[in-house]
């Protein structure tokens, strides 16, 4: 059997998720106040100089960009000392596949991110480059709670019938993400103050037909957590998703409060950060319905 992963390799990989968490809030912050356009060019901030410079027109803005900018390199450095941490400490090849996802993905990021300021926040370019972060926090959250599988297979610990309901959840969780884009792409938040670039659909239409997809969601949750509950599954399994529940049940709550009183930024913000706490616990529940067989 191997031996457990050092801890210095634990804090890696916790801090590559809490990386990937953290620049969806960042981004969050750049779009809400307006500052996608701070830097008005890309790679450099402005031309001529990589940094902002004080006779910038974009005032504060320039600094909120720039410093969204500068994470990104953080997350690179984070995602190559995970790639590191995960090719010294096991031979699990899915392992090392996720680790290496994350790190292609943060340098795709930073070129979707350019792609993005070039064509003037285009909404389809803001929306990808969210969608892309969440699915580097799932990519970083499997590597989080899968740390200990040093060797052995999977083995399911539910009926297949649950295991393939789980999956779909997944796939409905994307498209109440990416519908969670069209919205915001609809509303007041366009990331640039001066230049709004928003979809053109109707922001009530598009509201409910994400809330749509949610109740769907929440009854896929629902029903996995019940059937978890019921097998003959360890009870981590169930705790899991209750956990999945509760998240989904807040964002809900979140995500309604918010339209009722106009979509005010901090609200917002705090429902980014339950959709990336949500593709975390959603991770955990689909993992958690397996276990490894140590030999």
């Amino acid at each position: 059997m191997s031996e457990p992963i050092p801890r210095i390799r634990r804090q890696i990989l916790l801090a590559n998720l809490v990386a990937q968490v953290g620049i969806i809030l960042t981004g969050g912050l750049v779009r809400l106040t307006g500052s996608g356009l701070g830097c008005p060019t890309w790679p450099e901030c402005v031309p001529g100089s990589y940094v902002p410079v004080r006779e910038q027109a974009e005032g504060f803005h320039k600094v909120i960009e720039f410093g969204n900018r500068t994470l990104t390199g953080v997350l690179a450095i984070v995602a190559v000392l995970a790639v590191w941490a995960v090719w010294r400490w096991t031979p699990v090849r899915r392992l090392k596949i996720a680790a290496v996802t994350v790190l292609v993905g943060v340098a795709f990021q930073a070129a979707l991110g350019g792609v993005t300021v070039l064509t003037d926040l285009h909404p389809v370019t803001v929306a990808a480059h969210f969608l892309v972060s969440a699915g580097l926090v799932a990519a970083a959250a499997y590597l989080w709670f899968a740390r200990d599988e040093h060797d052995g297979t999977a083995r399911p610990v539910v009926p297949e019938l649950v295991r393939r309901v789980a999956w779909l959840t997944c796939a409905v969780a994307a498209v109440v993400l990416t519908l969670g884009t069209v919205v915001t792409g609809s509303g007041p938040h366009s990331g640039d103050a001066d230049a709004p670039a928003r979809f053109g659909f109707d922001p009530r239409t598009i509201s409910w037909l994400h809330a749509d997809s949610v109740m769907l969601f929440v009854g896929l949750v629902v029903a996995v957590w019940l059937a978890s509950r019921l097998s003959s599954a360890p009870a981590s399994a169930g705790r899991a998703w209750r956990a999945v529940l509760l998240v989904t049940l807040a964002q809900g709550a979140v995500g309604y409060v918010q339209y009722l009183t106009d979509l005010p930024e901090v609200l917002v913000l705090t429902h980014m950060f339950g959709a990336a706490a949500l593709v975390v616990a959603l991770t955990h529940g689909v993992l958690s319905l397996r276990e490894i067989a140590q030999d």
